[in-house]
This record gives C-alpha cells, structure tokens and sequence, in this order.
C-alpha cells in the first residue's frame, strides 16, 4: 500500500515563523506577543554591529599611521602652524628615560631646547602636592611643556575620586603654557587613569598610548629605548592635525639627542 505523501507545509511554516521571531528578537531589545508573553534580545545585534576593542596584538600588526589614527580618532581645531622654536620642559616619571632620548633629536633638528625632569616613581599625587613643577617651570620658563605621567597609577581603585584633584592641580600649574600629556604605555588593563586624565585635559592636549604595541624592556613595563623613540614618532605624526598646539617636530636626521638639562629626582619616601 502506496503511503500519502505528508503534507509538511505546516513544518515549513512553523519554522518560518520561528525564524522571524528570532530576526526581530536579534534587532531589537525586547518583542511583546499576544497574551502579555515578552521575550528579551539575545544580543546578537549588538555583538555583531559594537566597535570592536583594539588588542595589542592586532595594534602590532597596523601601520604606525592608522594606529594613531584608531587610537586617537578626533580632530580638533588646530591652530596655524607654530614655526618658531621653544623652550620645552618635559617633566614626569621614569618613562622619560627614553622619550627624552628621542624627544632631545627632535629639539635639535627643529630648534628647540628641551629640559628634563625626570622623577623617579612620581605619580600625579606627588607632583601635585609639592612646589616641584613650580619650582622648574618658574625655572626653565618653558614656551611648551610634555608631561609623561600615569604609569605608577595603572591599577589604582577608585581612580577618579582619588586622583582627579591632582590631575586638576597639575594643569592649573600649568596655565595657559601649551602642552600635551603623554598618557602611560599600558602593559595591562588599568583602573581608569587614561580615562581620567583625558576627560581633565583640554582638547586635542591628551595622547593616548594605551593600544599601541611597545617592546618590553625586562621588566616587562618600560618600553625598550628603540620602542619609546618610535613612540615619540607617533607622537609627532600625531600632532599637525590633532593637537591644539602644534609646533615644529621634523623628524630628526640622528637617532637619539640629549636635553640641553637633565634633573633626576630619586623617589619619593
């Protein structure tokens, strides 16, 4: 006996509406059915359409242009091209021990003179709670300051309540001398301090760091000396359209300079 063949129609159907249900639930956050039922999403929209996080093993593998470019997207309204040479003071923690090997070419080829202070184990609270930074601007009298300050900070809990009036501090010393904070070349996750400290400066004053990659000295945080000169680097592609200030940084002929003065400070007790 020859079997009626099954009308599966009503499968087909049935899958259909299930399939339709999920598309709706994938697009939006919730979807209300007769009789009060109301399923949630599933998330899978925002999974599929959110920025993805840039780790530093994809960071490696882009050029050190669109790097920048991804790391610090907005473009502010820069002034006119500064032409004239500066009297440069950059002052923070130990992190300046190669940035200013690099930063010292850069002050040679353009004119500028650089002086810095290095501190060693600073942090924003240190400086912010003495005269220091006072002291050496009242002393260099500087026309453009660089500011490398974060990196002993990475993991401190609440953050923004604890750290912000020094940040503040810090930048009223300041004034009104252009400058750009440096922010710490991240070896992990921190707590907040990059966030911190970009929602303190001014616009087109902060260079984000955090995402790019850095060859490790040995103690797997300080960024070889190689590394930190292609760090200052990126820092002057950065400046002639994203800086509020930018001033002269040719790329050096020679590798590495040295500041025209050098203060080392020994940490603090």
């Amino acid at each position: 006996m020859k079997r009626k063949p099954k009308n599966i129609a009503g499968v087909w159907s049935l899958l259909a509406v299930a399939l339709a249900i999920v598309t709706l639930l994938s697009l939006c956050d919730e979807l209300n059915l007769p009789g009060g039922l109301t399923l949630k999403t599933s998330g899978i929209a925002e999974r599929l359409t959110r920025e993805p996080e840039l780790p530093p093993e994809e960071a490696a593998t882009l050029s050190p242009d669109s790097l920048i470019e991804k790391m610090n997207p907005d473009t502010v309204a820069v002034a006119k091209p500064d032409t004239t040479s500066h009297n440069i003071l950059i002052f923070g923690d130990s992190m300046l021990e190669g940035l200013t090997r690099r930063l010292a070419a850069y002050a040679d080829e353009n004119g500028h003179t650089l002086n810095s202070v290095i501190w060693y184990s600073s942090s924003t609270k240190v400086w912010a709670e003495g005269d220091t930074l006072r002291k050496f601007i009242k002393k260099y009298h500087p026309s453009y300051i660089f500011i490398s300050l974060g990196g002993n900070e990475l993991f401190i809990r609440d953050i923004a309540q604890s750290r912000e009036k020094y940040v503040r501090k810090i930048l009223k010393e300041i004034g009104d001398i252009p400058y750009i904070w440096i922010g710490p070349p991240n070896w992990k996750k921190d707590t907040g301090i990059n966030d911190l400290i970009a929602s303190c400066t001014a616009p087109g004053c902060f260079f984000l760091s955090n995402g790019m990659h850095f060859d490790r000295q040995k103690d797997g945080a300080h960024p070889t000396y190689e590394s930190a000169a292609l760090w200052v680097d990126s820092i002057a592609r950065w400046m002639p359209l994203h800086a509020a200030h930018p001033i002269k940084m040719k790329k050096p002929t020679k590798a590495t300079g040295r500041a025209a003065s050098q203060v080392m400070l020994t940490p603090p007790k």
